[in-house]
Parts: structure tokens; sequence; C-alpha cells
């Protein structure tokens, strides 16, 4: 484990959760505290917030305006992808993976994680923040929020070494079944382009993904910074059979026309990583 980056990532973590609390009980176009009050609420430095707030302002959750404070930014236009049978294929990206762990504990789940965790916020959770590369070359940074109760021995081989849901099935009898992801375009801040090996505000894609069992418990809850300059995502689309399902009035695909597909018919969606050279 990287000991200089040990506690300044979770530190951030926690940060940015209290400040997406604050968000998320708030309507766009709503002030929230400046730095100084949130720093003395939270009692962190102030390079740890500014870090975190950064962090949500690139991912067009906050809006600063000079002079004026911080705002929560407006809404944004989400668009979903349904195949037939409410499931998306994703083959594994290319390239050798490999991770190195940068944050490893256990600490209480927060009202927010413990939220979509469905789960109370004073029980623990395993928080684990670790560094993704492919043939040696950093190429994703992920923060992992498992039920505690479910990894008793979790371990940093199962973490560092091999497929994490394959550990979670074979080594702990923990089954995923199904996750509901979300995609969206962001920059990394300072903090996190030293980690990529990027240049501050270079281009990324920010994953936030929810994991559930064969029961429909949630088992994980995780949000990922991938390099926007290596990493994109290539989906194959195919028009299923007519829905009974109307479309929405004056929605449309993404990269399609409106209008093409007047009737509503689902999409079939086949998606995959793909890593494109270092050159």
């Amino acid at each position: 484990m990287d000991a200089d980056a040990s506690g300044t990532v979770l530190k951030r973590e926690r940060a940015r959760d209290a400040v997406l609390e604050l968000i998320e009980s708030r309507r766009p176009g709503d002030a929230i505290p400046s730095e100084r009050s949130l720093c003395a609420t939270l009692g962190v430095s102030r390079p740890t917030l500014r870090a975190a707030v950064d962090e949500l302002v690139a991912a067009g959750l906050l809006v600063r305006e000079h002079g004026r404070g911080m705002f929560v930014a407006p809404e944004k236009i989400t668009q979903e992808l349904i195949s037939a049978d409410l499931a998306l294929s994703v083959p594994q990206a290319a390239g050798a993976w490999s991770s190195r762990l940068l944050e490893f504990t256990t600490l209480q789940a927060g009202a927010r994680v413990g939220r979509k965790l469905r789960m109370s916020p004073a029980a623990d959770i395993v928080y684990v923040a670790r560094l993704r590369l492919v043939d040696g070359a950093p190429m994703a940074i992920e923060h992992l929020h498992i039920r505690a109760e479910l990894v008793p021995g979790l371990s940093a081989d199962e973490l560092e070494n091999g497929d994490l849901y394959e550990h979670l099935r074979e080594r702990h009898d923990v089954h995923v079944h199904e996750a509901v992801q979300a995609i969206e375009p962001t920059v990394v801040t300072r903090a996190e382009a030293g980690l990529l090996d990027v240049p501050e505000l270079s281009p990324a894609l920010l994953f936030e993904r929810l994991t559930s069992d064969t029961t429909g418990r949630p088992v994980e809850y995780v949000h990922s910074l991938y390099r926007g300059d290596r990493y994109r995502i290539v989906s194959r689309l195919a028009l299923g059979p007519a829905a009974a399902v109307r479309p929405v009035e004056g929605g449309h695909h993404p990269g399609i026309p409106p209008g093409d597909f007047a009737r509503g018919e689902p999409i079939t969606s086949s998606t995959r990583g793909d890593i494109q050279s270092g050159d």
C-alpha cells in the first residue's frame, strides 16, 4: 500500500461524501456553505476540502461563482439504454489489469453510503481505494464501499490480484447478480492527475455503480475515475421488436437523431471497455 497516499485519499473521500449529502438535500441553484465553514464543520484542512470540492465541480455537481460562493448545479439529462431482457452484456476490457492499494480500512458507512447500500449509517463497511493499472500503466482510481459483514477476512491480496467478484463468490459466498452503472464525462483534479500520471484537468470518465446479489441486496457501491485519453466505451446497439412502452415525449437515444425510433422499440446494448494505445 502507498504509505504517502494512505489516509489522504480517505479524508478526501469522506469530505466528498459530506458535501454530496449537502448537494442531495438541496435543489439546483441553492447555495452551500463556504469552504471555511465546511472545513470547521467537517474537521478537515482547506486543501483536503478543496480537493473534494474540485472533484464535485469537475463532475458537474457544484458550480463556483466568483465573489458569490458555491451552488448546486442544474440537474443533468439522463438517458437509459435498456435491452430487451433488461440486461447488458459487458465483456472484460482489453489489456492485462492489476491493482495497487491506496487505502484499505473498515469504517462506518455514513449517511450517504448507508442509504445506497440500504444499511444503518453506523454499520461497518470495508472502504477500498485502489489504482487500477493496465499493462503496468495507471488507468483508473476506484473507490469501493462493501458491506463489512459480507466479507470477513477480506485480504489485500484479493483486492490487488484477480477478479474481485470471483473472490467474492469463491471465498465469501457472495454472488453478485446485477448492477446499475452511470457514466459521465469529467476532468481530473491535481491529486488524481498525480496518481494517473496525466496533466491536471485532463479529460476522464466518471463511473458510479451499485451492485446487488442474487437476493437483490446491495453489496457494493463504487465510484471510479478512468483516464479519458486511454479508455473509451464501445456500445453495440440493435433495434429490438416493437414494444408496448411508449417513448418519452421529446426524448431521443444518445447519438441517434430524434424521431429515428418513433415507435419506441427497446435497444439491445452490448458494452465493452476499449484501451487505447499510449503512443
